[in-house]
């Protein structure tokens, strides 16, 4: 579950969400065939659903399984449960993905363990709120909130950034300020002799 904000009615909210977020969908097709997708602080779920609808294998992480409950026995979902700041170790230990997606959250101290759960050639999908946000809805605490470029800092020098986006959302699931983030793990297998990174479809 999402908790960038912890009352009741914010994990609720968050819940109530099932359609994915147009950002999710719009970077899939970079995912290779038949991906290892993680899908962190998952919620209910809606993005991991997604990807197994376009024939994934996803792994959900979450601190309360029952919202994901209908996806025990679900073919090519595994579902962990997992508090991710409560200090304990990273729940997936050296496990690597072709895909990460993080929606709705953020806990920074993660952000390493994030980028090393990239395989090679791996994507990151990362959206959540940003300072301005406390103008229009809840998450209002900074701690809570992006600050100006953050996501574009944390990948910098780590992935090839496909897109990145910065501004006040009205066509996601909840309006609000957002940074947006699509990136690949493939900074290091550039095949041009000015060694400028892949590039990719947007």
């Amino acid at each position: 579950m999402s908790n960038t904000d912890t009352s009741v009615d914010k994990s609720f909210r968050h819940l109530r969400i099932t359609q994915p977020s147009p950002w999710i969908a719009r970077w899939l097709p970079l995912f290779k065939p038949h991906a290892q997708v993680l899908d962190l602080a998952a919620g209910g779920g809606r993005h991991g659903r997604l990807c197994l609808e376009h024939g994934h294998s996803v792994t959900f992480v979450d601190r309360t399984l029952e919202p994901l409950s209908d996806l025990q026995d679900t073919p090519h979902a595994e579902v962990i449960q997992a508090d991710l700041e409560d200090g304990s170790p990273w729940p997936l230990g050296e496990r690597r993905f072709d895909a990460v997606i993080v929606v709705n959250y953020l806990h920074r101290d993660l952000n390493t363990e994030i980028l090393a759960a990239l395989n090679p050639g791996g994507v990151l999908l990362y959206e959540t709120f940003a300072l301005g946000n406390e103008d229009y809805s809840r998450p209002r605490n900074p701690d809570h909130l992006l600050k100006a470029g953050e996501l574009l800092r944390m990948a910098q020098g780590k992935l090839n950034v496909v897109a990145y986006e910065q501004g006040l959302v009205t066509n996601a699931d909840i309006q609000g300020v957002k940074q947006r983030l699509c990136a690949v793990n493939d900074l290091g297998q550039s095949e041009r002799e000015d060694g400028e990174p892949p590039v990719h479809p947007i």
